[in-house]
């Protein structure tokens, strides 16, 4: 196959998580046909090898392969242990093999293709020079010295591809006092003043919920990785990105540094409320454990929302006319008088009849109630791909869409191995012998060894 080209596969039928089992199970890897057109994911001509681990890499490498490039995920044969925990089997007569099965890498490597490739034998780093050779990008977030130490750190590739693009993702970047430490997400979210700044007044800082960081910094490696393909398209010149982690999420706090810098004062933590608009909070509603949260921004709005709780003299009330006072004396008095009328409500009626007055509000959802949804399911913002182990499954679509083509999830996830042989023999024209004798001593792995 030559360089560049992709070969066109069926997708699943999008929102279906039904579809039939023949569907979806590939990655598209050239034009898709949406409305009767032919249409080229934008990142189609490009391939990019993945050495990542963890959220944040994988995250970046999901990005680009929904924009059609082609991602190899390469992973060290004993970098995972073959008795993983997974759900059980979910496709009849399919081999039983948890490391297939797993929901988080299956969601953080959609689309992907994977290599199972020992990057510490001279055979493996051999080969994967020789993938370089053909890839435009290659993604890694090791600890800063991994890649040196195996021998193919910029300079080496520069060797092999002048015009290689090396993405990397260190937690806190690759100079300076902390260049050489590791850093998960939480104590990246520590050091960059987040966690001081979650939580509430009256206890410790908190974490924010879920991978906050790694999904921030994922994005940005994708955006500037684009940006770095189009520098390269135009003058002919790859380069080196860093991206420290720390520094990403640093942005997300630029007003506490403002206040800091420009008026000495340290913001602390304010739970669900605002540092000007109020009010504003989670409130509970009827039926256990539903919420619903809602913001006043102006004036105007706060007289919808007493008007709708049942209090409209307050829309007029002088104590109660700014923001300003409304936050500084009568916050928790208001919060009890929104909460007497959401608890008498369910979450969705609550939101409904405050968007309907002009309020601001959104039903605070579980994960359960946000895959019923009717407007997730009818925007279908969850992109159901069958895959040949795992079965049917819910992949989060990319936030925005293209007028001139929506294309979705790229493909489900990769089988563990099942780009060894598109590598060796497609890309490198190595005829199958090879192959078996690159699995067969170890270099190459059909399963994980760890």
């Amino acid at each position: 196959m030559a360089r560049g080209t992709r070969t066109d596969t069926g997708r699943a039928h999008r929102g279906d998580p039904h579809g039939p089992p023949g569907h979806g199970g590939r990655r598209h890897r050239g034009p898709a046909r949406i409305g009767g057109r032919r249409v080229t994911r934008p990142l189609a001509r490009y391939r990019v090898l993945e050495l990542t681990n963890a959220v944040a890499g994988p995250v970046a490498g999901f990005v680009l392969a929904d924009l059609g490039a082609d991602v190899i995920k390469i992973e060290a044969p004993n970098g995972r242990t073959a008795q993983q925990s997974a759900p059980p089997p979910a496709v009849e007569g399919a081999p039983d093999r948890p490391w297939n099965r797993v929901p988080n890498f299956n969601e953080l490597h959609r689309g992907k293709r994977h290599m199972g490739l020992d990057l510490s034998r001279p055979e493996g780093r051999g080969l994967f020079l020789r993938l370089v050779k053909l890839a435009d990008v290659v993604l890694e977030n090791f600890s800063p010295r991994v890649l040196g130490n195996l021998g193919i750190d910029y300079p080496q590739l520069r060797e092999v591809k002048p015009d290689i693009i090396l993405t990397s993702m260190p937690a806190f970047g690759k100079t300076g006092p902390y260049a050489t430490r590791s850093s998960y997400g939480p104590g990246i979210d520590a050091m960059s003043g987040l966690s001081h700044l979650t939580g509430y007044a009256d206890r410790g800082p908190g974490k924010p919920a879920q991978f906050y960081c790694d999904y921030h910094a994922g994005l940005t490696a994708a955006f500037t990785t684009m940006a770095a393909l189009r520098h390269r398209d135009r003058t002919g010149e790859g380069q080196y990105i860093e991206l420290s982690m720390l520094e990403g999420e640093m942005q997300i706090i630029a007003p506490a540094v403002m206040d800091v810098t420009m008026n000495g004062r340290v913001q602390s933590r304010i739970g669900n409320r605002h540092a000007w608009l109020a009010p504003q909070g989670v409130y509970r509603c009827a039926g256990g454990d539903r919420w619903v949260a809602l913001c006043v921004e102006t004036d105007e709005q706060w007289g919808h929302l007493a008007r709708t709780i049942g209090h409209p003299q307050l829309a007029e009330a002088p104590d109660y006319a700014t923001a300003e006072a409304r936050r500084r004396e009568h916050h928790d008095g208001i919060d009890r008088l929104i909460e007497a009328w959401t608890s008498q409500r369910s979450d969705y009626d609550a939101m409904h009849t405050l968007q309907a007055a002009g309020v601001p509000a959104g039903a605070v959802l579980d994960v359960h109630q946000i895959l019923e949804d009717p407007h997730v399911k009818h925007r279908e913002s969850l992109d159901w791909r069958y895959h040949p182990e795992a079965g049917n499954f819910p992949h989060t679509r990319l936030a925005w869409r293209a007028r001139s083509g929506d294309h979705g999830v790229s493909g489900p996830a990769p089988l563990y191995g099942d780009g060894n042989a598109y590598a060796v023999q497609e890309l490198l024209g190595e005829p199958a012998a090879s192959l078996e004798a690159l699995i067969e001593g170890g270099v190459l792995a059909t399963e994980p060894r760890g």
